[in-house]
């Protein structure tokens, strides 16, 4: 692999695209509003789905920004800034958008109308499965993600401004202590918003399961995110061609993982073969959704794992630009996989896709120009963060490939980080 920055083309125009989020808004917003006055019911899973997507890159980017300070990692230093700015979008916006499945919750999960002492299942998950304890639950996971992610970012953007060892220090705090955090809401929101919809179900991998393929996800769209401000000469001072192997290698890791965490889970409850763990699947193995668990095992596992497993290919962005559009797809399929066998049990709805669709772009355009005000309000990268000369590939105490560092690049500090430019 070459330490060397690849050629970058002209800088695209992106001036078309900024009125997408907009058009998303209104279009997918009118076809979320027409589903819910035909059938609330089929809005109210729709909505779910999108709204677990989004929240899952969310999820996705707090989890990489404090594996970034866990780790005191230097090559991640300049797309951290992204990272926390998707980060914040968990609270308010993502919160605003769980209000219709807060709303809905009747429509959605059956245990809200069973009686528990006539339902063993819910009687066993006392107090957690619950009405009062749902609502409470679900409304401090956004507290506890919002908290952590919007005190990274303010430490961050201090840094900015000082560049004191104290914003170091403190973004190194509130990351070892929001992991722990950051472990226990996540599989509690998993399972109170996804798995619960079948609350007679028990697995004990399900957060681990949700958390896999939300990091996968949110790193093939972080990547994506650098290479078009790489592209754009806004990120292109800062990055070393190590970056986009690392994030490269990153997603093989974690698809992977996923399927390591996915056939687990299937093989201990099916090897179990207790009836209130295997009806889970065997619902899942009927109809079209068998052709579905294909698509899963082919699609979100085989497909990218035989695509990343080439060492030059994880820095290719004819490869990995598609990829995250293929990621972003599978993790649909994967979501639809886990919610819609409730209410539609022989196959996908394929008849209501337009209102899967409507309601995943409403939240997508709302969710993006956020992001891009974020964007815009604060510098590009963290221009006085005091690894960002090692991220440069320019200097590293002992110098290696792997330190992001070149041997013959160690008497090439520079007197101070480059001024970042805007696209």
């Amino acid at each position: 692999m070459s330490g060397k920055q690849v050629p970058l083309g002209p800088p695209w125009d992106l001036a078309r695209w900024r009125r997408v989020p907009d058009f998303c808004m209104i279009g997918g917003g009118a076809l979320a509003l027409l589903g819910a006055l035909l059938d609330l019911r089929e809005f109210a899973h729709a909505w779910l789905l999108g709204f677990m997507f989004w929240l899952s890159i969310g999820l996705g980017a707090l989890f990489l920004v404090m594996v970034h300070h866990l780790f005191d990692a230097g090559w991640s230093v300049p797309i951290r800034r992204q990272c926390e700015h998707i980060a914040s979008l968990l609270f308010p916006w993502l919160l605003v958008l769980w209000i219709p499945v807060g709303l809905l919750a009747p429509r959605l999960y059956a245990w809200m109308t069973s009686d528990p002492h006539a339902d063993h299942a819910l009687h066993a998950k006392w107090p957690l499965l619950t009405r009062p304890a749902f609502y409470l639950v679900s409304l401090l996971c956004f507290a506890a993600w919002g908290f952590f992610a919007h005190r990274l970012r303010q430490w961050s953007l201090r840094q900015d401004e000082t560049g004191e060892a104290l914003c170091t220090h403190r973004m190194r705090f509130y990351s070892a202590l929001g992991i722990f955090v950051f472990a226990v809401t996540l599989t509690l929101g998993a399972i109170l918003w996804m798995k619960a919809m079948q609350h007679q179900w028990f697995s004990t991998m399900y957060g681990v399961y949700y958390f896999a393929g939300s990091v996968w996800t949110t790193l093939t769209t972080v990547y994506v995110i650098t290479a078009v401000l790489n592209r754009q000469r806004v990120l292109t001072h800062v990055l070393h061609d190590h970056q986009f192997y690392f994030l490269g290698t990153l997603i093989f890791a974690f698809t992977v993982f996923y399927a390591y965490i996915h056939f687990s889970q299937y093989f201990i409850i099916w090897n179990g073969n207790i009836p209130e763990e295997t009806f889970w699947y065997v619902i899942r193995e009927r109809g079209g959704w068998f052709w579905v668990g294909m698509i899963i095992i082919f699609g979100h596992f085989f497909l990218p794992f035989l695509a990343l497993l080439r060492i030059d290919a994880k820095s290719q962005w004819w490869l990995m630009g598609p990829l995250m559009v293929w990621a972003w797809l599978m993790h649909v399929v994967d979501l639809g996989f886990n919610i819609y066998p409730v209410i539609h049990p022989d196959g996908w709805p394929l008849g209501w896709i337009w209102l899967t669709a409507g309601c995943w772009a409403f939240m997508g355009g709302l969710l993006t120009k956020v992001y891009l005000a974020r964007y815009a309000s604060a510098e590009p990268y963290p221009v006085k963060d005091p690894r960002l000369i090692e991220a440069m590939g320019l200097y590293h105490p002992l110098p290696t490939q792997i330190s992001g560092g070149e041997l013959d690049q160690v008497d090439d500090l520079p007197d101070a980080p480059p001024a970042p430019e805007r696209g």
